[in-house]
């Protein structure tokens, strides 16, 4: 067996406040590491800044690396965790901005950025669109990041897959009104790949939008390791911050994979229209 403990975060960031924000994510990673040995966090998108910040993202984009991703690689490395986690990064050219999804090590050490691909509705005005999607091997399995929009495209967990991936780390801000959608696809994405899911979305308002939570950890035939679904205020039935922990086994990646033979049964040779610009 190859165990993995895998930990998901929802929490609610003070928009603006990225210093206010790594207070919070340093007490939640040792909130976490002190009840149990756990390999892998998952924070939600932008839990840095927040989400609706239009041209303050500006202000709080930081280089790659820089001090925030710094300072994470140091509590990854105090607690022996790797971190996955959402913020706002920018090139030499200031004005040049991604929405990124962030991935340290136990050791300290940056292992690796990916820029978010499918940009929706106002975040086009503020990000440029990533164009890779890398996998990165770790001790604890090959990983594969995706950000917020990215899990309603097939092609992007698929990809991923394809190129060995057994954990998809999902950072979100998925919104409320919408939270149907998000919990269908997070399904999907695992059952049609045979990976695990591990989907952290954030919660709390912004300026217009609410966010609906409801992380989880998906195991490759689709069923709940862990969830935060009844994590709600009893009174306004709102999303509440919090995390849940799940032990998986990654051998059930290529079992179930040779099992039901989604990847080596596919006929990529008839697919030609999924690589045609619309």
């Amino acid at each position: 067996m190859r165990e993995v403990t895998i930990a998901i975060v929802q929490m609610k960031p003070k928009m603006g406040e990225p210093e206010e924000n790594l207070v919070k994510m340093t007490e939640m990673i040792s909130k976490i590491a002190s009840q149990q040995k756990v390999d892998l966090i998952v924070f939600p998108e932008l839990i840095t800044s927040g989400y609706e910040l239009g041209v303050r993202f500006t202000e709080i984009a930081q280089r790659v690396p820089g001090p925030t991703i710094n300072l994470l690689a140091q509590r990854a490395n105090e607690y022996g965790v790797y971190i996955a986690f959402g913020m706002v990064t920018k090139e030499r050219v200031e004005s040049v901005l991604y929405n990124s999804a962030v991935l340290v090590g136990p050791e300290g050490e940056l292992l690796d950025v990916y820029n978010k691909i499918h940009l929706r509705g106002e975040e086009r005005m503020a990000f440029r669109e990533g164009f890779k999607l890398p996998i990165i091997e770790t001790e604890v399995g090959n990983l594969g990041l995706m950000i917020g929009y990215d899990l309603a495209y097939p092609e992007v967990a698929r990809s991923l897959a394809l190129d060995g991936a057994e954990i998809l780390c999902v950072v979100a801000n998925w919104e409320a009104a919408h939270i149907d959608e998000w919990k269908t696809y997070a399904r999907a994405r695992a059952y049609e790949n045979s990976v695990f899911v591990a989907a952290a979305n954030r919660v709390g308002e912004d300026v217009t939008l609410s966010f609906g939570g409801e992380s989880m950890v998906v195991g490759p035939r689709g069923q709940i390791y862990a969830s935060l679904a009844d994590e709600t205020d009893p009174d306004t039935g709102a999303p509440l911050e919090g995390f849940a922990v799940a032990r998986v086994d990654l051998d059930q990646v290529r079992k179930y994979r040779e099992e039901f033979q989604f990847i080596q049964t596919r006929q990529p040779v008839v697919y030609k229209s999924l690589v045609r610009k619309y």
